[in-house]
């Protein structure tokens, strides 16, 4: 299907689209479970004929929305309701059942494994910077470092000069919770960090500014940013695949029960060999869907 893509990088399609599924502030996740109820109201997972609402992850949405196209075209009778609004949100929905699907770009936690889990692929996540910073790798010393602001300028670390500007995800955020996992440990990032709540927006703001850094899904990076390498290890496909890149994800479905009727028929498709095509074709590791929660 040869979509064309809009500027904010999803296809024009018939995906049925509605507001989020909460609202965020930087460093505050404003989500209740009743405003989710009433937001999206019952799921009706087992229903054939109901509208199957898919939501969280930002860093999944445009993927996932590609993914919802492609099933419709094949099943025109098929109504699927892409939301964003992060990974702790869909988690949230899916728990309460305002949604059929949640979709999470972390590992779950705590209660949040009471829920079945279903990985669709694994995400690479990219630190970016501006084209015309020459810098070409980092260590993961030195990205702690800068995102919780102890190396300021950029000639701490190697030719370019000048002060660095720090944008990163909102608190909640599943690209967020990974990074810090990944990368932060027990490192906080600097509150001076500028606060996006999507990933688009901190691509947009990295290329805006040869002086910033952020973090990205790897298969949202064009060529208005640059990826560095980590630890020597260039962030592309051949390293996700080999496992030699330090900055892996899962993204991941997440349903109350054992899918079952439309949910189970659009899982499947998904990670079948047509949905694992169109998430290969947009720079994602493909990953067998494997059972857990």
């Amino acid at each position: 299907m040869n979509l064309e893509r809009e500027a904010g990088g999803t296809r024009r399609g018939t995906v049925h689209r509605a507001p989020t599924v909460g609202s965020r502030a930087p460093g505050k996740v404003v989500l209740t479970l009743a405003a989710l109820l009433l937001l999206v109201g019952p799921s009706c997972a087992s229903s054939k004929s109901a509208e199957m609402t898919v939501a969280g992850s930002n860093s999944m949405h445009t993927f996932v929305e590609l993914l919802a196209e492609d099933y419709m075209a094949l099943h025109p009778e098929a109504k699927i309701n892409v939301q964003a609004g992060g990974s702790s949100a869909g988690i949230q929905a899916a728990i309460a059942g305002a949604a059929a699907i949640g979709m999470s770009s972390r590992a779950l936690k705590g209660e949040e494994k009471q829920l079945y889990a279903i990985p669709i692929a694994l995400d690479a996540l990219a630190i970016i910077v501006h084209p015309n910073n020459p810098t070409e790798n980092l260590s993961l010393d030195q990205v702690r470092g800068i995102f919780s602001g102890r190396v300021k300028d950029w000639s701490e670390i190697g030719p370019y000069k000048g002060a660095i500007h720090i944008v990163t995800r909102e608190e909640g955020s599943g690209t967020r919770g990974a990074f810090e996992e990944l990368v932060m440990k027990k490192d906080f990032i600097s509150p001076k960090a500028l606060v996006q709540d999507a990933s688009g927006a901190v691509r947009q703001l990295v290329a805006q500014d040869a002086r910033s850094v952020g973090y990205i899904s790897l298969g949202l990076i064009d060529k208005t940013v640059k990826a560095v390498g980590i630890d020597g290890v260039v962030a592309g496909e051949e390293s996700v695949a080999a496992g030699s890149y330090a900055l892996l994800r899962p993204f991941l479905f997440v349903t109350r029960k054992e899918p079952e009727g439309e949910v189970k028929d659009f899982i499947d498709f998904v990670v079948g060999p047509q949905g694992q095509s169109i998430l290969a074709s947009e720079g994602l590791l493909p990953q067998k869907a494997a059972k857990g929660g």
